[in-house]
């Protein structure tokens, strides 16, 4: 953690909701002036997409599962490295994974590609990463040790995997028998490299649906917000106003000390009357930090 270098973390699984949590992050940015250093996760990833195939066919022949979620296929040692460098001295280095045509066009490059290691853009206000791994820690990485806000986004399970379905079959072109058989695979490294990030989180956006959900795997279409409650927990946060945020969300209602529920379609309210304050915070002490 570096008081004149914040880093801002969203951590969450593959279609759990980052992607949304990012857009409120920089709306806040735009409105406190905020020049931030945009990080992605996949760009930690140590295989293009067709390197990542022949991963998965070698483990499968020696019997075991790689995924996206684990150490296998991600550097998470250079993760770790970059949040070093920048909360030390603002510098660092970044990559895109592209994961589509439209992506790649612009560096004549295939899909499923990486574009060369270039350095972050000088002076930068804070470090902002989204993606699977923003809280892992490991037996040689401690990637969450350098977060001073991390953030993570994770609906229930079923809704999770409804959401992955649905965007990997209509936006990235999978089949569902080929989603659903990364689900499986996946499982183990979730349990194991994405689940405990959410005990190390200072808070949590967790959406629950209100319509069944039961077989995930014969849903048509993801429950929308409005069929949704967002259960918002906090971790070791001193002086957060309850009240006031009861007072401002409609329909809000503590659920534990610690726990605030609101109605989905509040989730982008609460995530600015939340955040806002706390992104805040961390550019007032880097400015004192700095003397400005």
């Amino acid at each position: 953690m570096s008081a004149k270098h914040p880093i801002i973390a969203v951590t969450g699984s593959s279609g759990a909701g980052t992607s949304t949590t990012g857009q409120a992050v920089r709306h806040i940015f735009r409105n406190l002036g905020i020049n931030a250093s945009f990080i992605e996760g996949d760009s930690f990833h140590r295989f293009s997409r067709p390197e990542m195939d022949l991963a998965i066919r070698r483990a499968q022949e020696q019997g075991r599962h790689i995924s996206y979620f684990g150490p296998e296929a991600n550097d998470f040692e250079r993760l770790e490295k970059l949040f070093a460098d920048y909360s030390q001295s603002g510098t660092g280095e970044l990559r895109r994974y592209l994961h589509s045509f439209d992506d790649a066009v612009p560096y004549h490059q295939m899909p499923g590609t990486f574009t060369p290691w270039e350095p972050l853009s000088a002076e930068t206000d804070l470090l902002f990463y989204e993606g699977l791994h923003g809280g892992v820690q490991g037996e040689n990485y401690d990637v969450a040790r350098h977060v001073d806000l991390l953030i993570g986004m994770v609906p229930i399970v079923n809704l999770e995997w409804i959401q992955k379905l649905l965007r990997d079959t209509s936006e990235r072109g999978h089949s569902r028998e080929a989603v659903t058989t990364s689900i499986v695979r996946s499982m183990d490294d979730y349990i194991h490299h994405i689940v405990p990030q959410f005990s190390r989180t200072h808070i949590n956006f967790q959406r629950v649906p209100t319509v069944d959900t039961s077989n995930p795997f014969s849903a048509k279409d993801i429950p929308s917000l409005d069929e949704s409650f967002v259960v918002i927990r906090f971790r070791g946060m001193r002086n957060v106003d309850f009240p006031y945020y009861l007072q401002m969300i409609d329909g809000a209602f503590m659920s534990r000390i610690n726990t605030m529920v609101v109605p989905g379609g509040k989730m982008g309210l609460a995530m600015e009357l939340i955040l806002t304050p706390l992104i805040a915070e961390l550019i007032e002490r880097r400015q004192k930090g700095s003397g400005d």
